[in-house]
């Protein structure tokens, strides 16, 4: 049981630090068409560009405000952790401070996503009218797609349910 809330533990920990290497510049993005076959799951964000054709001016503006964003976004705290690892590998479980840690960590989170929306913000109103209209059309099919499949795994779960009660 240790194992596995250390796993658990660790590959919450972990995201953070997924999510600040996952961080792709404008150029990255429209390299090729990775990114465009990916799972939403896996890099929603990227998608944010797709479909739009940038001038090299927008695409340097974009380049700079990610770097920018880059160099003032604190690192992930690696003490952070290995204090949580400790304590979840303690002999006697501190509830009153894995919730106080993860709180912290989830607070710097919070600000670390709140950073990248303004970015994204300064990103889109760089964008011509027409580009942004591009923009919230493909969004909005985004969206559609992601209520169908919300839809779908919904309803298989109430599907297994009713045939296993059916079975009786």
């Amino acid at each position: 049981m240790r194992n596995l809330t250390a796993v658990v533990i660790a590959s919450a920990l972990v995201f953070p630090i997924a999510w600040a290497a996952d961080v792709t510049t404008i150029d990255e993005m429209h390299q090729d068409d990775e990114f465009a076959n990916r799972s939403m799951t896996q890099n929603s964000q990227s998608h944010m560009f797709d479909g739009i054709n940038l001038t090299e001016q927008q695409r340097q503006q974009m380049r700079d405000l990610m770097q920018q964003a880059r160099h003032e976004r604190p690192p992930v705290s690696v003490n952070d952790i290995e204090t949580m690892h400790d304590l979840v590998i303690a002999e006697k479980f501190d509830e009153t401070a894995v919730k106080a840690l993860a709180e912290k960590i989830a607070q710097e989170r919070v600000a670390r996503q709140v950073e990248m929306a303004r970015v994204r913000n300064q990103m889109f109103h760089l964008l011509t009218p027409e580009q942004q209209d591009v923009l919230q059309q493909k969004h909005q099919q985004r969206i559609a797609e992601l209520r169908k499949l919300t839809n779908m795994q919904q309803a298989t779960p109430l599907q297994a349910v009713s045939s296993t009660g059916s079975n009786q």
